[in-house]
């Protein structure tokens, strides 16, 4: 597994119209989550805001976005015809990204991991 300092540098890694692609699944990360911090873990691009909040992929056929399987069981109407496993979407290359869609589940995944944090402040506290 080739190792990347930074996002950039691995989406510099693909040719330029799945970089288009993986930038715009970057930046709707960022939209979502400007506070969130941009790490490379397990080899690929992840956000991080209280733990690990999403990570995404580019591969010869997809794009993989891994937002956990309580976000997979959570959107499971929405992510019907798309190709899943228990925390990991395929996207094909050859279709429509649904960044509405990536949107809705990094909200759900902020709301998450804010609350787990809050959680856990509470219970350090008592």
């Amino acid at each position: 597994m080739q190792k990347y300092k930074n996002i950039d540098e691995y989406i510099h890694n693909f040719p330029p119209e799945v970089q288009s692609i993986l930038q715009q699944v970057r930046a709707v990360i960022q939209k979502i989550a400007p506070q969130a911090s941009e790490a490379i873990a397990y080899g690929i691009p992840t956000f991080k805001l209280n733990g690990n909040l999403v990570h995404f992929a580019g591969y010869e056929h997809h794009i993989g976005f891994y937002p956990g399987a309580e976000a997979i069981e959570e959107f499971a109407q929405d992510l019907k015809k798309y190709k899943t496993s228990k925390g990991t979407i395929q996207f094909s290359l050859t279709g429509d990204i649904p960044y509405d869609l990536l949107e809705k589940i990094t909200i759900y995944r902020v709301q998450k991991n804010l609350s787990k944090a809050t959680s856990h402040s509470k219970a350090q506290r008592n």
